[in-house]
C-alpha cells in the first residue's frame, strides 16, 4: 500500500487507526507492507513512530493490539519528496521493487491519494510516466489499484477532465473513488432494510410515501478549515458526495444480485431520473450562511468571523434542496434535502414520511398528538432505525398518539460497528468495488448540481442567513408544502 500524503491529517486520523484495527483482527497478512510518500522529511523509523502514535491518538475508544501494530509497522517505509518531482517517483519505484523481494508483496500495489484534490492530476500523471500504474514485469498476476478521496472535481467540467486524465493512466476497474459514508453500516443497511423485508419494499413508492427527507447536520463550524471551506462550501463538501450517495441508495430499484456492478447500475439509474429543469431556481434551492449564535450552551462566531474567512464571504454553509424524481416509483414525491454547519446537533438521517391514513375514525380531540407514520434511518450519531406509528394512550379514553420503536446497532450487535475506513480499506485491498463510486455515478451527481452552481455564479439565488444553533433559515420553509415542516430532534 502506497499512501501519498502519509504524514498528513487524513493519514493520522483515519488511515493508520483503521490499519491498526485490521492488523489486530489478522486481516493484514505478513506480506503486507506500506510505503508513505510525503514532502515532510522523515526517516523510516520516524515514520513508523508517527504511524504507531497516530493509531493511539486517534483510536476513538476502539481497542487494538498495540504490540501487533508495532510489529506490523516494521514493514512500513518512507519516501520523502515533492509530488511534482520525477526523482520522488523514481525512488518510490526502487523501494517498491525492494519490498517485493524483502516482504513478498509480489508486485501488488494499492495507491492511496490522501492529498489535496489539486494534487490528484500531478500524482496520477507521475504514476503513469513511471509505470507504477501497471504490474511490473514478472508480476503478471498482480493488481494495481488507486484510491481517490473526495471531492472528485469541483464541477461537472473539472470532474470530466479529471476523469479523462485518470482513465488515460488507469482502467476504470482499477479506480476506487472513496466516500466514507458508504462504509457506514447504517448506510449499507438501507439495502437490507428495503430488499430483505417484505413489510417495507411494497410500500417504498409513491402510493404510500408522502415525502423523503434527508438531513446531514453538523453542530461544529469550519474551525481551522476556513481557507479550505471558502473554496468548497456545503454544496461541494457534503451534497455532491455524501448526500447523493444516500439519495441513490434510498431511491434505487432492486438490483438483480448483490454484484458490485448490479448495485452501482441501479444507483446511476436513480440519479439519472432526478429532474434538473428547475433545480437551480428559487424556491427549489436555498443557500445560507450562519451568523453568530449559541450552540451547546456556548456563544459561537458567525462564519464571516471565523479564521481565514473573508468578512464579505458569499460561501454557503447551509443548503436546502427540493428535488423531483421523474420515474414510475417516485413521481410527485418531494425529495427534501438539507445540510449545514452550526446546526443544533450532529445528525445524519433519512426519513421516509408515509401518507396519512385514508380514514381515521377517531375524533379530532383524540388524535392531537398523532402524526403520519415515518421510518427514520439514522446514520449518525447513534446508528439505527426508528419506526414512528400510532398507539393508544393508556386510560379510559381513546386518545391516540405517535410512539417510536427503535433498533440500535450498538445495542443489538455486541461486537460494535466497524469503522467506515476499516471496511473500505479492506475492500480496496481485496478488490471489492461495491462500496466505491463509479465514474458515471460521479458525473450524474455533478449533472444534478450543475444548474445550482450556474445559478449561484449568476447570483440568481440570494444568500440567506441563519443564527448558529438554529435548524435552518426561514427561506428553507419555502421548499415545503403548507402542511409540512422540517423534522427537528
Amino acid at each position: 500500500m502506497v499512501v501519498f500524503g502519509a504524514s498528513g491529517d487524513l493519514s493520522a486520523r483515519k488511515l493508520m487507526p483503521a490499519l491498526a484495527r485490521l492488523a489486530a483482527r489478522g486481516e493484514l497478512s505478513d506480506a503486507f507492507a506500506l510505503v508513505g510518500v510525503a514532502r515532510t522529511p522523515l526517516s523510516d523509523d520516524e515514520f513508523r513512530g508517527f504511524c504507531r502514535q497516530a493509531a493511539v491518538d486517534h483510536a476513538g475508544g476502539r481497542r487494538f493490539d498495540k504490540a501487533g501494530w508495532d510489529e506490523a509497522t516494521e514493514r512500513f517505509h518512507y519516501v520523502a519528496g515533492s509530488y511534482d518531482s520525477d526523482e520522488t517517483f523514481t525512488r518510490l519505484a526502487v523501494v517498491l521493487d525492494e519490498l517485493d523481494e524483502r516482504w513478498g508483496t509480489i508486485g501488488n500495489r494499492l495507491h492511496y491519494l490522501a492529498i489535496p484534490p489539486s494534487l490528484f492530476p500531478t500524482v496520477v500523471a507521475a504514476l503513469g510516466r513511471h509505470g507504477l500504474n501497471r504490474p511490473s514485469p514478472g508480476h503478471g498476476g498482480a493488481f494495481v489499484r488507486i484510491v481517490i478521496e473526495k471531492p472528485f472535481g469541483h464541477d461537472l467540467r473539472s470532474a470530466d477532465q479529471l476523469d479523462d486524465l485518470v482513465h488515460r493512466v488507469f482502467e476504470e476497474s482499477q479506480v476506487y473513488r472513496i466516500d466514507h459514508y458508504l462504509g457506514k453500516e447504517s448506510v449499507q443497511n438501507v439495502l437490507a432494510l428495503r430488499f430483505a423485508n417484505t413489510i417495507f419494499e411494497p410500500i417504498w413508492n409513491r402510493r404510500y410515501v408522502d415525502a423523503v427527507e434527508i438531513t446531514v447536520a453538523e453542530d461544529g463550524g469550519v474551525g481551522h478549515r476556513g481557507s479550505f471551506y471558502e473554496q468548497t462550501g456545503a454544496l461541494r463538501d457534503i451534497v455532491q458526495n455524501h448526500v447523493m450517495q444516500i439519495l441513490a441508495l434510498t431511491l434505487m430499484e432492486p438490483p438483480a444480485t448483490m454484484d458490485p456492478d448490479a448495485i452501482r447500475d441501479e444507483k446511476v439509474k436513480a440519479l439519472s431520473c432526478v429532474d434538473v429543469s428547475t433545480i437551480g431556481r428559487v424556491p427549489k434551492v436555498v443557500r445560507a450562511q450562519y451568523t453568530e449564535g449559541w450552540v451547546g450552551g456556548k456563544r459561537v462566531p458567525g462564519y464571516r468571523e471565523e479564521p481565514d474567512v473573508s468578512p464579505t464571504s458569499m460561501t454557503e454553509t447551509f443548503v436546502a434542496l427540493g428535488l423531483r424524481v421523474d420515474n414510475w416509483r417516485w413521481a410527485d414525491v418531494p425529495v427534501l434535502i438539507r445540510t449545514g454547519k452550526r446546526l443544533p446537533q450532529r445528525l445524519t438521517e433519512v426519513i421516509i414520511h408515509f401518507q396519512p391514513a385514508p380514514h381515521v375514525p377517531f375524533g379530532p380531540g383524540q388524535t392531537r398528538e398523532l402524526t403520519p407514520n415515518a421510518l427514520v434511518v439514522r446514520v449518525q450519531p447513534d446508528d439505527g432505525i426508528t419506526l414512528l406509528f400510532g398507539a393508544k394512550v393508556p386510560g379510559r379514553g381513546f386518545d391516540v398518539r405517535t410512539v417510536s420503536m427503535e433498533f440500535l446497532y450498538g445495542r443489538i450487535f455486541a461486537n460494535g460497528v466497524e469503522d467506515a475506513y476499516e471496511r473500505l480499506l479492506f475492500d480496496a485491498l481485496i478488490g471489492d468495488p461495491t462500496l466505491f463510486i463509479r465514474s458515471d455515478e460521479v458525473m450524474q451527481s455533478w449533472r444534478i448540481l450543475a444548474p445550482i452552481q450556474q445559478a449561484w455564479a449568476a447570483d440568481d439565488v440570494p444568500l440567506a442567513f441563519y443564527p448558529a444553533g438554529s435548524w435552518q433559515p426561514e427561506e428553507a420553509e419555502r421548499l415545503l408544502s403548507s402542511r409540512r415542516r422540517w423534522s427537528e430532534r
